[in-house]
């Protein structure tokens, strides 16, 4: 009886532990599913038909305008500031007297050497008139003849040095702020101001290596400048022979007009460059293009699945990229989607994009 009992203890305790288990762990038991298999599932895709059309070849560059002609005015002698005779920021012709500095010392000497080249030039004509009767010989008579030249390069030194005491406007512009005042002692290097010719104007800029042989004297573009959305033209007037190896690119120049006056030297702008045009090039969305270790890829529909080309990229416009090779006209390249595809997989496109 006693055995039967402890069976019947231990039926019903396992009991228990059943109904516990299935009551408050139901997720634990074990379940068995059927392994499906099915078709795989197509990747919804827009994709976009390549053909021809025309790309303007434009390129984007930052540049800065420049004075056609500036220079710093500056003395070439010593001395004292006479007179200033330009008001800051106007207008002077080439020639017009600037600056004076004090030349009573060269002056006293000019005049003394004047007057001892005018005895040393009646010294040599009496001495002509006696070398031509045998009156006197012919060494004396060159060293009368060589005192009066040496008398006469004395006094256009002389004169050299007091132009260098006038300080004049080397070109049509415009004079700026000046430095010193009348009175002022200056020596040689002196800053007094700076002198600027602004119309026309000079356009610097720097082109990548690779746009060189594209980029011709005469050429036209355009630029805005940081003050309005204004267009202005220019020409291309001059290139540098010679790429600059630190950063792959060439100095160019160009030249534009300012008859308004509202541009400046030292000016930041943006250049509009156009290069050249294409009527055929093949262009496909910027986003379709996929970066590999060597190069770029893209992803084509070939018999309503994703296939993978390589291809070699050219310009760039603001949405769309030249295809150079790996595709052809007609070619249908998937646009969106392109991170879920993998070589063969199925393709659901759900629109075709312009």
């Amino acid at each position: 009886m006693k055995t039967l009992r402890n069976v019947i203890i231990f039926v019903l305790v396992i009991a228990v532990l059943v109904i516990i288990k299935l009551k408050f762990f139901p997720g634990n038991t074990p379940q068995v599913m059927p392994q499906q298999q099915g078709k795989p599932q197509a990747v919804t895709v827009t994709a976009y038909i390549v053909k021809p059309e025309k790309l303007n070849n434009k390129i984007y560059i930052s540049g800065t305008l420049l004075s056609n002609e500036e220079v710093t005015l500056m003395p070439e002698v010593a001395g004292k500031v006479l007179s200033i005779a330009f008001k800051e920021g106007s207008a002077v012709k080439k020639g017009d007297l600037l600056v004076k500095i004090n030349d009573d010392d060269l002056q006293a000497q000019l005049k003394k050497l004047q007057l001892q080249e005018k005895l040393a030039s009646e010294k040599e004509a009496r001495q002509k008139k006696l070398f031509a009767i045998n009156g006197i010989s012919q060494e004396e008579y060159d060293a009368s003849l060589t005192q009066l030249n040496s008398f006469a390069a004395d006094i256009e030194v002389l004169k050299a040095q007091i132009a260098k005491t006038q300080i004049t406007a080397p070109f049509n512009g415009i004079v700026g702020l000046k430095n010193i005042s009348e009175g002022s002692y200056v020596m040689p290097g002196t800053p007094i101001a700076t002198m600027q010719q602004s119309d026309p104007m000079k356009l610097d800029f720097y082109v990548p290596e690779k746009y060189v042989s594209l980029v011709k004297v005469n050429g036209k573009l355009t630029f805005t400048t940081e003050v309005g959305n204004v267009k202005h033209d220019a020409v291309v007037m001059a290139i540098e022979p010679k790429v600059d190896a630190a950063t792959r690119t060439i100095q160019v120049r160009a030249k534009t007009e300012n008859k308004s006056g509202n541009l400046f030297s030292g000016s930041f702008v943006r250049i509009e460059f156009s290069l050249e045009e294409t009527e055929d090039a093949l262009m496909i969305p910027t986003e379709s293009i996929i970066p590999i270790l060597k190069g770029q890829k893209v992803f084509v529909s070939r018999g309503g699945k994703a296939e993978e080309v390589k291809v070699e990229t050219g310009l760039r416009s603001e949405n769309k990229v030249q295809i150079l090779s790996g595709l052809v006209a007609g070619d249908t390249v998937i646009a969106t989607g392109i991170m879920q595809l993998k070589s063969g997989s199925l393709l659901n496109i759900s629109s075709i994009k312009d």
